[in-house]
């Protein structure tokens, strides 16, 4: 929502060059915002059926099944539990061990970007601020040129770029932070779930393997 009497260039052109790192910013936490949004949406899968096609898989020793139904399923829950389901005839400490290096591949892929979304949200209302400073620079040059005898007219222009980079950054950074935030709430939820499989494994393949010396 733009300001009333305003369009999106003349808020450029109004708002002076501050404007322009403000814009660049909306882009880029736009962009990361469309494949953040795409790529967790691929990677979102219900866990709780995955574990259950796995676990029932593994407690009939079709460990090769297993290892197919992860390939096939493009998930980093199915990558990590690839990984453990590999060591199965492995002490437990070695298949925790390879769940733990395979997560820590998997949870920076979720996090990717997410860093320079939030830089984008922090950025913006600081460069709105540098704005606002610039504009009351220019009203008191304004006012000093003219030795104090000055109409509203002379300090329309400092005050219009001070308050519209304001407006700018906030503009772009509320949003921005909103946006972060539910990223790094799918993340965190996905990465329970991630640790909620992992045990499981474990207890599977140790509880599969005790059976069979038995």
């Amino acid at each position: 929502m733009l300001p009333e009497g305003y369009n999106g260039i003349e808020l450029l052109s109004k708002g002076g060059v501050i404007m322009w790192p403000i814009m660049f910013c909306s882009f880029v936490a736009l962009a990361i915002a469309i494949e953040r949004f795409w790529s967790l949406r691929r990677m979102t899968i219900d866990t709780r059926e995955f574990m259950d096609v796995i676990r029932t898989a593994l407690r009939q020793n079709r460990v090769q099944e297993a290892v197919a139904i992860c390939d096939e399923t493009d998930a980093p829950i199915s990558r990590i539990v690839k990984a453990g389901i590999l060591k199965y005839n492995r002490s437990k400490e070695d298949i925790r061990e390879a769940i733990e290096d395979a997560g820590q591949l998997e949870v920076p892929r979720l996090e990717r970007y997410l860093s320079a979304l939030a830089t984008c949200a922090n950025v913006a209302p600081l460069l709105g601020l540098l704005g606002t400073v610039q504009g009351m620079i220019i009203c008191f040059a304004r006012i000093q040129n003219k030795q104090g005898q000055v109409n509203p007219s002379d300090l329309a222009e400092g005050i219009a770029k001070a308050l519209l980079t304001t407006f700018g950054g906030l503009m772009v950074a509320i949003p921005t932070l909103v946006v972060y935030n539910y990223f790094v709430s799918r993340v965190d939820n996905m990465v329970v779930e991630m640790e909620i499989g992992s045990s499981e494994l474990v207890d599977v393949l140790t509880r599969n393997r005790g059976e069979r010396e038995i």
